[in-house]
């Protein structure tokens, strides 16, 4: 008897349960449609964004693997012999062969600003950028080269691994271009950033160089004795140890 009244009360709750939701939606027909057409559009949007976005990294990345095959190549100077005598550029064939440094890195740097320019806020885009930058630097262009990093900071964003390798290459290139007090104002404010993926004993190395370069010898020994005190595994430990003994001399 109890089992029958069981069931009748059960029957009798989805019952209810099923008025009380037709109540709530036959009034309320059209607002659901509308959602339902709405969360439709939104869908097919979110799936053509990732069609798009997937098929732009596929592109950037294409474009970034080209440029990085002329930014990779050998460099093979004039007259450097091979095997058996032959000048090594023409047993390679001489090609994907550069004669100089300079000839390589100027040969990669529009291809490297196209896939940059093209694609900037994707993951290639913004590699190719780094790069760029890189590329700038090494041929002395320090100025272009400042504005590049500063570009790769915007795009990839100051906390993330590339914009943060971007702060470094810039002061990199500040240090190299002369402007020593803002490299070591930049290096600063990256050691002293608590959550930066860079390992601090080579933002510190980067930063003891500068202040050397400057003349800053009370400054550079600080830095040193930082890197050999609280960085004994540091792979830089025995290069921070020597200049500590050159400050000493």
């Amino acid at each position: 008897m109890k089992r029958i009244e069981r069931k009748h009360l059960k029957e009798d709750e989805l019952a209810h349960t099923l008025r009380v939701a037709r109540e709530f939606v036959e009034p309320r027909q059209q607002l659901l449609k509308q959602v339902g057409l709405a969360a439709i559009v939104v869908l097919v949007i979110v799936v053509a964004y990732g069609f798009w976005r997937e098929r732009t990294d596929s592109r950037g990345q294409k474009e970034l693997a080209e440029a990085m095959v002329a930014l990779n190549a050998e460099v093979v100077p004039v007259g450097v012999q091979g095997a058996d005598g032959v000048p090594a550029a023409a047993s390679l064939g001489a090609t994907g062969t550069f004669a100089t440094e300079e000839a390589k890195l100027n040969a990669a740097l529009p291809k490297l600003k196209a896939a940059a320019d093209a694609y900037p806020s994707s993951p290639a885009g913004i590699q190719a950028r780094y790069h760029m930058a890189g590329a700038l630097t090494a041929l002395g262009r320090h100025a272009e080269a400042i504005n590049t990093f500063d570009e790769v900071i915007k795009e990839a964003g100051e906390t993330s691994l590339y914009g943060q390798m971007a702060v470094m290459g810039k002061a990199d290139a500040q240090s190299k271009g002369g402007q020593v007090d803002a490299a070591i104002g930049t290096l600063k404010g990256l050691a002293a950033n608590a959550g930066s993926a860079l390992p601090v004993d080579a933002v510190l190395m980067e930063l003891a160089r500068a202040y050397v370069q400057k003349g800053s010898r009370d400054d550079a020994r600080k830095t040193f004795t930082e890197i050999v005190d609280k960085h004994p595994q540091s792979p830089y430990i025995t290069e921070a140890r020597a200049e500590l003994e050159n400050l000493k001399g």
